[in-house]
């Protein structure tokens, strides 16, 4: 539109020179959710390099810095906090227009980097992830299997799928489901060896958990509290998938999550009535994250997902 006509409706005339760069505001937006230039590089398909260049190109605009470093990855100055608020409108915007192209304007578009812990991430996050992408075919999914503690957001992805106890301060939780850790074993190894009649006597077995050295989460631990003795002998395992099917070929006694084996005919409970730990689930995310239309929705279909199958958590 002609300056000329702009000052005739009373709107100020713009100089596009002197506004940030749409693109390296959007930049600025993908380093919040993620807090690492590499990673923003791998999900934007550039380099580390361009990265770092193109958000210095930005800060030269504004004026000032508008990112600073910290041990959870690069945080937002003020300056960049108010960048990130015209770069969401901008993505907004966009969002938009795309969804009027497509004729879908509710379908999610773009890539979503979700980490969560393998037994979690196998039988609750895949099943929502791809019913969700089914119905967002635009959606991309990366998902990183790691059993990392509730503490600060690790940098590097939008959503994180953790157990445990909650610490954060820079990041946001969203609770999600409590589920058990129960013992047990193989109908085998019961007709081979008997089964303890008293927790004292799980220590005559042997025991099928994590590696304790390479153990993050505590709770997930036979150690963590003193109701299990030490056991005779250990099978451990950082996968849970491994600590299952150690159980099932007669390792010995397993602390196991209930929604992977309970009911199962190839496992038997051990002293149920005498002993459960109960751990909570957290979808855990930056900010800056949770308002992207692609992790709500990612957020969204995780709570239907617990909820429509809470009988297999509290089995």
């Amino acid at each position: 539109m002609p300056c000329a006509l702009l000052h005739i409706l009373g709107r100020p005339s713009v100089d596009s020179r002197r506004l940030p760069s749409p693109d390296d505001l959007l930049i600025l937006l993908t380093v919040a959710r993620l807090g690492r230039f590499n990673a923003v590089a791998e999900t934007l398909g550039t380099t580390h390099t361009t990265i770092s260049r193109r958000i210095l190109a930005l800060d030269k605009q504004l004026g000032g810095r508008t990112l600073e470093r910290s041990p959870q990855g690069w945080e937002l100055t003020q300056l960049g906090a108010a960048a990130v608020e015209a770069a969401e409108a901008i993505e907004a915007t966009l969002g938009s227009l795309s969804g009027r192209i497509g004729q879908n304007q509710s379908a999610l578009a773009g890539l979503v980097r979700v980490a969560t812990t393998d037994g979690v991430g196998a039988v609750f996050v895949t099943p929502s992830l791809v019913r969700l992408q089914q119905q967002n075919p635009l959606l991309n999914i990366e998902m990183l299997s790691a059993t990392r503690k509730v503490s600060q957001n690790r940098s590097g992805v939008d959503l994180e799928v953790v157990v445990g106890r909650a610490d954060v301060s820079t990041a946001q939780t969203i609770f999600l489901s409590n589920y058990y850790l129960r013992l047990y074993a193989s109908p085998g190894y019961a007709a081979r060896h008997g089964l303890p009649e008293t927790l004292d006597g799980v220590g005559q077995h042997g025991f099928v958990s994590y590696v304790e050295s390479a153990l993050q989460v505590a709770e997930l631990g036979p150690r963590w509290s003193e109701q299990l003795p030490m056991p005779r002998t250990s099978f451990q395992a950082t996968s849970v998938f491994a600590q299952v099917e150690a159980v099932r070929q007669g390792a010995g006694i397993g602390l196991l999550p209930n929604f992977m084996v309970a009911g199962r005919e190839d496992f038997v409970p051990v002293l149920a009535a005498d002993f459960e730990r109960q751990l909570p689930i957290w979808a855990v995310a930056r900010p800056e994250s949770l308002r992207s239309a692609p992790v709500q929705g990612v957020i969204a279909a995780l709570k239907e997902e617990v909820k429509e199958r809470s009988g297999l958590l509290a089995g």
